[in-house]
């Protein structure tokens, strides 16, 4: 978890220029989230997934397609 919240954070200031506004929650937690203003980055360990279940929180927000 700890690589991947780092490495997104990494990516997005080197390819973007973009900086977290907070970043909260890890590495004991098994939980990271980082607000990127316009994007909320959550990273969550295998075990903590159902507890959040937030696929079930958004499941009537629309999805939308991303340019990788």
């Amino acid at each position: 978890m700890k690589a991947i919240a780092g490495e997104v954070h990494d990516r997005l200031i080197l390819d973007h220029g973009i900086k977290p506004m907070a970043i909260d929650g890890y590495p004991t937690s098994q939980w990271v989230i980082a607000d990127y203003s316009d994007v909320i980055v959550h990273i969550f360990h295998q075990e903590k997934r159902p507890v959040y279940a937030l696929e079930d929180l958004w499941s009537d927000a629309p999805r939308l397609k991303l340019k990788l």
